[in-house]
């Protein structure tokens, strides 16, 4: 099956995956809630699915997560609390 809907973030030259849970957008939403680097993603929706860390994780998948990390820290925002 083909997932038409994946949205994707051009970032240093590299694309990555944005799909909510994954990789990328987990470490966008650690960097705006003002977490530290803890790389980790969910199978399918966050919180819901499947908690995948570190120790499991890919390299690529680490790569993904620390990209969307500093993606969040060069043009995303933080939380105001």
């Amino acid at each position: 099956m083909t997932n038409v809907d994946i949205e994707f973030v051009e970032f240093m030259g590299n694309k990555y995956n944005s799909r909510h849970g994954g990789p990328f957008d987990r470490g966008t939403a650690d960097s705006w809630y003002g977490r530290p680097k803890e790389p980790h993603y969910f199978v399918g929706a966050t919180a819901v699915t499947a908690k995948v860390n570190i120790k499991d994780m890919t390299e690529s998948e680490v790569v993904d997560y620390l990209a969307g990390y500093e993606w969040n820290e060069d043009f995303g925002g933080k939380k105001e609390w």
